[in-house]
């Protein structure tokens, strides 16, 4: 199935979908699901019972039926129903493995966020299951679904109007990182802490934590590389026709922002190597952005031109004479009127949900893998795990991608796996 051009699905099934994980863009997501097809969403699960509320509500408002979800505080009972088409996860990272194997066993579809896991061993495992039960699973990497970046591709790479392609640099000078240091304090009664945490080592409860900013933390994710990297990162893949990489090479700390509660890098370079290609990965949380007009995006180096690409914009600087190309992102404000009032919506990234929910949609049809499948999810993922692997480790790492090992390094490899918090049992390929 051709990115951006996901065969006609059937509009008359009303699939039945359900959603573990109801903050931010667990919402976002499931509303544009509703946009795209008339499905009706019959189960709702998150461990805050407050969040859980309020989308029950928001999801009457907005689907045909006008009909409030069941809902649930554990994402095991409402899977045990076994009367759901879909299910979509989007919950903290660190919840991703177990949820979407167990909604594969089901007998559902799944869309899964990303990054797919917080260790390689979890995404291994993913893909495992994915296979097993014959499930289509589609990652929330959604750049590959973005009307301009399709462009920009179809237009400039694929045409070979950049030439020999040597270097993209990947980057994001957000100040994303949390510089508060707040006391821990109790969990508010409407949360389940214990099941919040769930497989993650359990730490103090701090409003940094939940809701939104959990990130900022080592323990649930795997950082800015995990969070943002990985978008821009799968994105070249896909725009180059990239797999595995062969070796990963990483360096940064904390650097600046040393007063902040938080613990992942607020500076951070990563190389991943391709042959006589590479693809160099930076982000600061601190300072000005090296080009204003691209605080996060790509940077395709050709011999022939240079392609930019973000979320909002793509910009083509040929080397000859002929003209730049310039195109900003396409808002559907006007189709979809209800984007215009949604509170918290990234309206410039509305329109790329909906087309990889209309391709996930058209896979499920076919039984065939979506433009972000499982698979794709888990070698982003994976590599950007890696490259915080090698930071960590201070030293760069060699991927046998065939074998899924770092050539050469036991200590690297034990860390593919993190430790898992009792009575939690860690999912392996072998297994699901």
């Amino acid at each position: 199935m051709g990115a951006g051009q996901a065969a006609a699905y059937d509009d008359q099934k009303v699939r039945r979908v359900g959603l573990i994980g109801c903050g931010w863009y667990g919402k976002a997501d499931l509303l544009r699901l509703i946009q795209a097809s008339p499905v009706e969403v019959v189960s709702l699960c998150d461990v805050d019972r407050r969040m859980l509320a309020q989308a029950a509500e928001i999801v009457a408002s907005r689907q045909k039926s006008k009909k409030k979800p069941r809902t649930y505080t554990d994402y095991r009972e409402m899977l045990q129903e076994r009367d759901l088409d879909i299910v979509e996860v989007a919950t903290p990272d660190h919840w991703h493995a177990l949820a979407m194997i167990a909604a594969v066993q089901s007998g559902a579809d799944v869309y899964v966020q990303k990054p797919i896991s917080v260790d390689v061993v979890e995404g291994q495992a993913m893909l495992a299951a994915a296979r097993k039960h014959q499930r289509v699973v589609q990652v929330g990497t959604q750049r590959r679904s973005t009307p301009h970046i399709i462009e920009a591709m179809d237009r400039f790479v694929k045409t070979g109007k950049l030439g020999k392609i040597g270097l993209v640099e990947i980057y994001c000078y957000y100040h994303m990182r949390p510089t508060a240091n707040p006391p821990d304090t109790q969990p508010p009664e409407y949360l389940d802490y214990e099941m919040w945490t769930g497989p993650a080592p359990m730490r103090p409860y701090n409003k940094l934590v939940h809701p939104g900013s959990w990130r900022a933390f080592m323990e649930y994710g795997n950082g800015i590389v995990g969070d943002m990297c990985i978008h821009m990162f799968d994105m070249t893949r896909w725009m180059l026709g990239l797999g595995w990489p062969t070796r990963v090479d990483s360096t940064g700390g904390i650097l600046v922002e040393k007063g902040s509660k938080a613990n992942i890098s607020d500076t951070q370079t990563a190389t991943f190597d391709y042959d006589d290609l590479r693809v160099v990965w930076q982000h600061r949380t601190w300072g000005h952005s090296a080009d204003p007009k691209y605080p996060w995006g790509a940077t395709f180096y050709g011999d022939k031109g240079t392609l930019k690409v973000s979320v909002f914009s793509y910009d083509f600087l040929p080397m000859d004479k002929s003209e730049p190309v310039h195109r900003d992102v396409t808002y559907e404000l006007e189709q979809y009127p209800e984007d215009k009032t949604e509170e918290r919506l990234e309206r410039h990234v509305a329109p790329a949900i909906r087309g990889h929910m209309r391709n996930f949609l058209a896979a499920i049809d076919a039984r065939s893998r979506p433009v972000a499948d499982i698979e794709q999810g888990h070698i982003s993922t994976a590599s950007c795990i890696l490259a915080n692997l090698s930071m960590k480790l201070g030293r760069s790492l060699r991927w046998d991608g065939a074998r899924q090992q770092v050539v050469g390094d036991e200590e690297a490899n034990r860390l593919l796996r993190r430790p898992y918090r009792h009575p939690w049992v860690r999912p392996e390929a072998e297994s699901v």
